[in-house]
């Protein structure tokens, strides 16, 4: 007789749980064996992968961005075929998924017309590897007015950004594939940041430009991007020109270089500021808009004007 508060042990209990669901203990252990056999699969794979990225590692991101391709693709395919493999094994899912298949004609169209979106998200994905509009790791800007920071990862259904405000951002890759795509870092990520300070109409244009050009050629991230033949012809190393006129300002731009565009946008910051602080010390006017709002029944009227910081 048992002891109290031991629970009896029933040797024929999981053998007849395992019968009522239509499986046996040879079958369990065929499940066990198609997962464990997947997992050895896909750690076999991964470190092929990783021993010919180490190999290839100095050639930069292509082969980066392929390896994560091909990483998350080998992944997914296993997983799949795990899957099925399983699904196979047990008899009683293999008699279901037969006779659903075989029998159900309109929900295989379903389910295919459903997947559309997948395959199109896959196919997708394996052109910008191939063709490389982007890389992991380049600095992209995702439509005319899009989204903008860094290149995370790429997989089969969808790329990975993370933005400056250090959120990720998931994109579908059919969707960013149909996108315009600008990429700062394809070629070198050397970048041009525009300078743009808005001066009065009356204020000293020389004097102004030359201050710019001081306080770009002191930003410890800026540096000398003109050509030897540019030299030679006396080109300005950081160029300001005026770029309009209109309502009373006049638009100062400073062409200033940075090693790459994050650092360029930061440069852009610094110079915003420190323009500002010595255009006060010099008396340069600086024109900023200020808009009076008049209300007249029923309309509203608005005017723009501009005021004179010396006034």
């Amino acid at each position: 007789m048992p002891a109290q508060g031991t629970i009896p042990e029933d040797p024929g209990a999981i053998a007849g749980l395992l019968r009522a669901i239509g499986m046996d203990l040879l079958i369990l252990l065929k499940i066990i064996a198609v997962v464990a056999a997947a997992w050895l699969v896909e750690r076999i794979m991964y470190l092929i992968l990783r021993r010919g990225y180490a190999q290839r590692k100095a050639k930069g991101r292509d082969e980066f961005t392929q390896y994560r391709f091909l990483r998350n693709a080998v992944r997914t395919v296993v997983v799949v075929a795990a899957f099925f493999a399983v699904v196979y094994t047990i008899p009683s899912l293999r008699s279901f998924a037969l006779t659903l298949f075989a029998g159900a004609g309109l929900l295989v169209a379903i389910l295919g017309f459903a997947a559309q979106k997948a395959f199109s998200d896959i196919i997708s994905g394996i052109f910008i590897v191939a063709f490389k509009p982007f890389r992991v790791g380049d600095v992209i800007q995702v439509g005319q007015q899009g989204l903008f920071g860094v290149v995370e990862d790429i997989n089969l259904r969808h790329t990975t950004i993370i933005t400056f405000e250090n959120r990720r951002v998931v994109i579908p890759n059919a969707i960013i594939g149909e996108e315009r795509i600008v990429n700062s870092s394809i070629r070198e990520e050397a970048t041009c940041q525009f300078v743009e300070i808005p001066v009065a109409v009356d204020a000293d244009l020389d004097k102004a430009k030359r201050i710019m050009q001081e306080e770009a050629r002191a930003h410890p991230s800026q540096f000398d991007k003109r050509t030897p033949e540019e030299k030679e012809a006396g080109e300005p190393e950081v160029a300001v020109r005026v770029t309009e006129i209109k309502d009373g300002v006049v638009m100062l731009r400073a062409y200033v270089w940075a090693p790459d565009p994050v650092t360029a946008r930061m440069m852009r910051y610094d110079l915003n500021e420190t323009i500002l602080q010595r255009f006060a010390r010099e008396r340069i006017p600086v024109s900023v808009p200020i808009r009076h709002f008049v209300q007249q029944n029923p309309f509203v009227v608005a005017e723009a004007e501009y005021a004179d910081p010396r006034s």
